[in-house]
């Protein structure tokens, strides 16, 4: 198996893990204010990432690379988990996991700005084919009309791809999971006092499949998720591995069905296998690297 294979592997692995996440956010949604989801997760997994990072006794990042974690730490500690989580507010799971379908083409445009990644024409057609396709779902869910929840997911979006590509390409230097665990851990000063503010005061109230959940966003969607995820963009390249994210719609929809009992439409379920068809198309896309 040839690394690109194991990029796409891995990547979807990761992927599968993330499918859960909109799931578990929606439905701890009624129990805690969106800041705390999106940055309590965080900060749990800061303290399991020090942890490791300590038990394996690993350099600390110079000062370019801490800019490059920064960025990361803004896309997918911050941008993503809390404008998703505010989203959940308003969308059902099924449809947003439809929405941040758009991901692939984010990220494959910021590997294309930072990691000297080059696309091919066609790839850059089926990419907004895909984007086309979302776009059109959206509006048709929303009456001909964008959702605020859609926006969320949008600006969510934008920020998380941002933070898979820089991310991505710091994993070609510090390593997959040293990445995410750098990034944790430089955010955690940051990101405590808010989560801590933002708490609820009845936590001994709260039902423990809340706090399960809650721990699953924290431990899978927030850390070891991205072991996989950011291994597989750094071995497989950022644009191409970034396609897998085009089966998280229906591993979502399938997800938010079994675990939230949501109903969606056959609308949904059709515009979710043809996204799935774009990234069997963008397989065969090729993809330049600049040297």
């Amino acid at each position: 198996m040839n690394n690109e294979s194991k990029g796409m592997w891995l990547g979807f692995f990761g992927i599968a893990i993330f499918s859960l996440t909109l799931p578990a956010t929606r439905f701890i949604t009624p129990y805690f204010d969106p800041l705390f989801i999106g940055l309590g997760r965080a900060s749990v997994a800061a303290v399991i990432a020090a942890i490791i990072l300590f038990i394996f006794k690993q350099p600390k990042p110079n000062k370019q690379q801490i800019k490059g974690l920064a960025i990361t730490a803004l896309g997918v500690v911050i941008g993503f988990p809390v404008l998703t989580s505010w989203a959940m507010e308003t969308v059902d799971a099924s449809h947003a996991g439809v929405v941040i379908a758009l991901l692939p083409l984010f990220t494959a445009l910021f590997g294309a700005l930072i990691a000297g990644e080059r696309p091919s024409m066609r790839f850059w057609i089926i990419g907004f084919i895909g984007a086309a396709i979302v776009t059109s779902y959206a509006l048709l869910q929303g009456n001909l009309s964008i959702q605020k929840g859609d926006l969320l997911l949008l600006a969510g979006s934008l920020l998380g791809a941002l933070g898979y590509a820089v991310g991505g390409k710091l994993s070609q230097q510090l390593g997959g999971w040293q990445v995410i665990c750098w990034v944790l851990v430089l955010s955690f000063p940051f990101i405590i006092i808010p989560t801590l503010l933002a708490q609820p005061d009845n936590l001994m109230d709260i039902p423990t499949n809340v706090w399960l959940s809650f721990a699953y966003l924290a431990l899978m969607s927030q850390l070891f998720g991205f072991f996989l995820w950011y291994k597989g963009l750094a071995i497989g390249g950022i644009a191409r591995v970034s396609q897998v994210q085009l089966s998280q719609p229906f591993l979502t929809i399938i997800a938010s069905l079994l675990l939230l009992g949501e109903h969606f439409d056959l609308t949904t379920v059709i515009f979710a296998i043809a996204i799935v068809l774009v990234i069997a198309i963008s397989r065969k896309m090729p993809i330049a690297t600049k040297v």
